[in-house]
Order: structure tokens, then sequence, then C-alpha cells
């Protein structure tokens, strides 16, 4: 098990964890921004953030991985792995988070859905969505990341590797605006 201090190292020292002004895809500004996928390009790092989550459910039962694209997919992948089970990813097709590539969730079957930043969780309410509408059986949810700080309740089991409070203020609020110093930069999937 990884602790909080070993996680933020891991963070930190592959760039996932960066600091500046950034604009969220919700429009917000915050001084912190969290690209797992930087984490993700290294094999080792991806291991021991996944170890900590296949740890927390590998009583459980769990029969299937699912992530979201893109973030999701490596993380379920070492995940499953690890649980020596199987790993399959969800994707958007006309706007809608959907299992293709002949990918399927049998009745009754165990589920872990992972991802690997939460702020608000639209993504992982989308592939639930997915799990009950299969009739499968949600078991837990899992992230690298919950920047919510713990807000984000998904009503099952839930572990982050690394939850933390990244702070976000209106546009019109934005201390990082007001002192003129940085530019603001758009990261993330969603531009």
């Amino acid at each position: 098990m990884l602790s909080k201090e070993e996680a933020t190292r891991i963070f930190i020292d592959s760039g996932a964890l960066m600091e500046g002004h950034f604009r969220l895809t919700s429009g917000r500004h915050s001084n912190q921004y969290m690209q797992c996928a930087q984490v993700l390009q290294y094999p080792k790092y991806t291991e021991q953030l996944a170890a900590h989550i296949a740890e927390k459910f590998a009583a459980d039962n769990i029969e299937i991985v699912v992530g979201p694209a893109m973030g999701g997919i490596i993380v379920a992948y070492e995940v499953a792995r690890q649980l020596g089970i199987t790993a399959i990813f969800t994707e958007r097709q006309e706007g809608s988070m959907v299992l293709r590539r002949g990918f399927e969730l049998r009745p009754g079957q165990r589920v872990l859905v992972v991802e690997d930043v939460v702020t608000t969780g639209g993504s992982v309410w989308e592939v639930i969505e997915i799990v009950q509408k299969a009739g499968a059986e949600l078991a837990g949810v899992a992230v690298l990341v919950d920047r919510s700080n713990g807000e984000v309740d998904f009503k099952v089991k839930q572990e982050a590797v690394l939850t933390m409070d990244i702070k976000s203020f209106a546009a019109s609020d934005c201390p990082l605006c007001q002192e003129g110093k940085l530019p603001v930069i758009k990261p993330g999937s969603r531009a």
C-alpha cells in the first residue's frame, strides 16, 4: 500500500502534478493540474499505483475491470493484470459512452470501474450506467486521483490512491489572473 507521501512523490516525479495557471474543462481556473497521462507512461509507476488499487479489491471477487477511454484504459488493464482477470474499456460514440469492439458485460458479473482522475465523476457515472444496464453487479470504483477531495460519492465501495483538494476559481475571481504574471494554459483531453 502506498502512503499519501509516496503517491504524491510518484505524481510529482513523473510530471503528472503540475503547478501553474490552468483553465479547467469546467472553465474554472486553478494553480494545479493533474495530467495522469504523464504518470501512466512509466510502467513502474503504473504498476505501483495499480497495485494499491488491486490490493484494496483483492478480496471482493471482482470478475472484470472496466475503464472509460482514454484515461481509464491503462489503469483498467494494469489493475486487471494484477488481479488476474479481464479488462475492457468504454468509449464515446456519437457523444455517448458505450461498449464497442465486441466487449460485453454479463448479468451478475462483478465489475470494478476504474478511472485515472475524478473531478465531478461524470465519466465514471456513465460507465456505471452501462454496468447497470447490462445487469452486472457494480462491486466498486477506484481512481488514481480523486480531485474532489472525497466529495464525489458513487454509492459503492470506493478507493483512491491519492485524494486531493485542488482549488479552483471562477475566471472572474482567479487570483492568478488578477496578478497577471502567468498565462492561462488549457491542458487535458477535452480541449
